[in-house]
């Protein structure tokens, strides 16, 4: 017969994070919370700096577009991939090398030259983000014991969220308009390294778990998902009646190739069309479910 003495003793205990980690939860906060911060602090500084970047760099309006959707694109589509890489590698780990990742392209992006260079290390700094913001919260809930502690730190994550999202609009126009777009780039370098540098000494280290990556799905998944937004982008300039380059031809077939093959080698059904292939519409726009049967 099971004793009540018995059955509370085979109840699971809930993890306690190690004494050392207890002894630091404030720095632990601070750093997870400042990083979480500067990412979306650049994803929303960029919008109010976008009138002087376009000044400077002597964008078309489509090319500008590429400045704030190469980092959301990137950001987005390694998402799950950060994450996976946090539970293979080690969290803190991972969490260190995108610091490193978002610090240096930040300090590429402040030293721009041309218009290439700056979408580019926006991408590089997508990879960043990516990195970053899955193995920031994965850091939190291993670090909090489950229950008054966690929630406290999970809500102050959240409202970090809204937080930075606003605050960048605004910090974006000052800097734009008092020092220069570039300044709030720069300002992520210092913040960056100090964050690489006290991650070490009070971020605990997680277990690595067996497993493997799907790097060709998620750089497949992110390509697929930049030809629509390509195609979306140019799709006014098709429509006006501009015929595309066959560079600017090819480019778009391949990316729209990539969407359809999947990583795992077997095709999609051809239920639709992309508008930049032979067989689909002739405007050059994406239509998600069309055919050209009876056409």
């Amino acid at each position: 017969m099971t004793t009540p003495t018995s059955i509370t003793a085979s109840r699971p205990t809930p993890t306690a994070p190690p004494a050392s980690t207890a002894r630091h939860t404030r720095a632990i906060l601070a750093i997870v919370l400042v990083s979480y911060f500067m990412i979306l602090l650049d994803n929303s500084i960029i919008f109010t700096a976008l009138p002087k970047i376009h000044t400077a760099m002597r964008y078309s309006p489509t090319g500008l577009a590429w400045v704030q959707d190469a980092y959301t694109l990137v950001f987005g589509g390694l998402l799950l991939l950060g994450a996976r890489a946090g539970d293979l590698l080690g969290r803190r780990r991972v969490f260190v090398a995108g610091l490193a990742v978002f610090a240096t392209a930040s300090l590429l992006i402040g030293l721009a030259p041309t218009g290439w260079w700056l979408v580019a290390a926006r991408a590089l700094q997508g990879v960043g983000a990516a990195i970053v913001a899955p193995s920031s919260l994965s850091l939190l809930t291993a670090s909090f014991p489950a229950g008054k502690q966690r929630a406290k730190a999970v809500a102050l994550y959240g409202a970090t969220a809204g937080i930075g999202s606003r605050l960048g609009l605004v910090l974006g126009g000052a800097l734009a308009d008092w020092v220069s777009w570039r300044a709030g780039f720069f300002l992520n370098v210092p913040i960056g390294a100090a964050m690489i540098l006290l991650a070490p000494r009070y971020l605990p280290e997680t277990v690595r778990r067996p497993g493997r990556f799907d790097l060709a799905g998620a750089i497949s998944a992110t390509f697929g998902v930049g030809a629509i937004v390509y195609a979306v982008i140019h799709s006014a300039q098709a429509a006006g009646g501009h015929p595309r380059p066959p560079s600017r031809r090819w480019r778009s077939e391949w990316l729209c190739w990539s969407c359809w093959w999947p990583s795992n080698g077997a095709p999609r059904s051809r239920s639709w069309r992309c508008g930049c292939s032979p067989a689909g519409s002739a405007s050059g726009r994406i239509w998600p479910g069309s055919s050209t049967s009876g056409r």
